[in-house]
């Protein structure tokens, strides 16, 4: 039996984590689940936006499943996200995309997977703001092993899923020192997995190549703001946000999460598609190695969206949230 911490975050967050945990449990997944919170409710409830308990919680299990947490705006509160990310060095974010049967995009064929640096770069939260002057500065900081161990990251990836390509996306025409870093991490890297073919690509020539011919790649790893942007490019290629999964991984603990926001506005209406959340536990159960109970699921997830009507609004259905999970539930 796997001890999970559970978030179920703000909004449409907890009807969505109901929806994994009664498919988790009519599949008889072998997990415990350890409710904790946080975010904009657990803030209004109990004045702290991270409590105690959670970080407790997180640091004894080791593995999480959150959903989508709010973070109260314009009081001073730093992301959620990425303090977690920061605090216990998950450096992976992982985001999968690939295109399902049953959800209609623009694209066929897509298979990716991207690595963006979690806690670095401008995200790092280096700024300063001189008010005589007018003049914020961001520092962009990027160290030589965080950007190893990113690389290595990815090819550790590539080669474990036999996967064929690894794609750097970066600026190092322009950024000249960061930029570097990154690439000659990942020619190290290359040159540990010589099966695996490595090519680089400037970011923006790498966002009009995504666009044009998205199913030449394969592993893409890139830095953190270049990541935060590709990767909800490459989750609009394959359907939305609503449909990929998403994982903050680092050397001893994992948190799952669904990219999405947490869509206020919906929330209680049972309109929300839990599709994101559930593809993110899956990469939850491959991550602790209940391989055959993860396939399980999602070969009754895509059968269940091979059926438009069985679907929730978001993907041209009518089902609510409840029905599109008993839908899945009854393909087990």
């Amino acid at each position: 039996m796997h001890l999970v911490t559970l978030i179920p975050g703000d909004g449409i967050g907890p009807e969505i984590t109901k929806a994994v945990t009664d498919i988790f449990t009519a599949a008889q997944v072998p997990v415990q689940w350890e409710e904790q919170n946080a975010g904009q409710t657990t803030f209004d409830q109990s004045g702290e936006l991270i409590p105690t308990s959670l970080l407790k919680s997180l640091e004894k299990n080791k593995v999480a499943l959150k959903g989508p947490i709010t973070t109260p705006v314009g009081k001073g509160f730093r992301s959620i996200n990425v303090t977690l990310r920061q605090k216990y060095d998950l450096y992976q974010n992982v985001r999968p995309s690939k295109t399902t049967a049953g959800i209609h995009t623009r694209y066929e064929g897509i298979d990716l997977v991207l690595f963006r640096e979690n806690t670095e770069g401008l995200y790092s939260g280096l700024e300063v703001f001189d008010e005589r002057l007018g003049i914020a500065d961001s520092f962009n900081r990027i160290t030589v092993e965080g950007s190893r161990k990113i690389c290595r990251a990815a090819f550790t990836y590539a080669a474990k899923h036999g996967r064929k390509k690894v794609t750097l996306a970066h600026k190092a025409n322009i950024l000249k020192m960061a930029g570097t870093l990154m690439l000659n991490a990942c020619k190290e890297a290359s040159n540990e997995f010589p099966q695996i073919v490595f090519e680089d690509k400037i970011i923006d020539n790498m966002c009009m190549q995504l666009v044009n011919k998205p199913e030449q790649f394969d592993v893409v790893v890139t830095t953190n703001l270049f990541g935060d942007i590709l990767s909800d490019l490459c989750a609009g290629l394959v359907g939305g946000l609503g449909v990929v999964a998403g994982a903050n991984i680092g050397d001893d603990m994992a948190v799952f999460e669904a990219v999405h926001g947490s869509a206020p506005d919906i929330a209680g209406q049972g309109k929300a598609n839990p599709t994101a959340l559930l593809r993110s536990a899956l990469m939850m159960l491959h991550y602790l190695g209940e391989h055959a109970k993860a396939d399980q699921i999602e070969k009754a997830l895509e059968a269940t969206l091979l059926h438009q009507e069985e679907c929730t609004g978001d993907l041209g259905g009518k089902a609510s949230t409840s029905q599109f999970t008993q839908n899945i539930i009854n393909k087990l």
